[in-house]
């Protein structure tokens, strides 16, 4: 079900109930581990028109299944979209083997 190299390899399953009775098997929630910008960050980049993060995530790691890297150092932004306004400034982690 995920890629080699997902960050969501070995994150725990946890079964869960609805009201009605059926359960069902879920990936936990996975922290983010813990992102210093004076020693994790190798640059920081302007976001343009048109930037996705799978390919700022090729630009920089080479693989554009690490776009996570970026979304992780980037937390104070809520949602992928908002990391891709124009403009903005994006910290962009030293690549990071799993």
């Amino acid at each position: 079900m995920f890629f080699d190299g997902s960050r969501y390899l070995r994150v725990a399953d946890v079964e869960v109930s609805s009201p009605d009775g059926s359960r069902a098997r879920l990936k936990a929630l996975r922290e983010p581990p813990p992102f210093d910008p004076a020693t994790d960050t190798a640059l920081v980049y302007q976001v343009k028109q048109g930037d996705r993060l799978d390919l700022l995530a090729w630009r920089f790691f080479r693989n554009p299944r690490k776009w996570w890297l970026i979304a992780d150092a980037n937390l104070d932004l809520l949602a992928p979209d908002q990391l891709l306004q124009p403009g903005l400034l994006l910290t962009i982690p030293k690549d990071r083997a799993l």
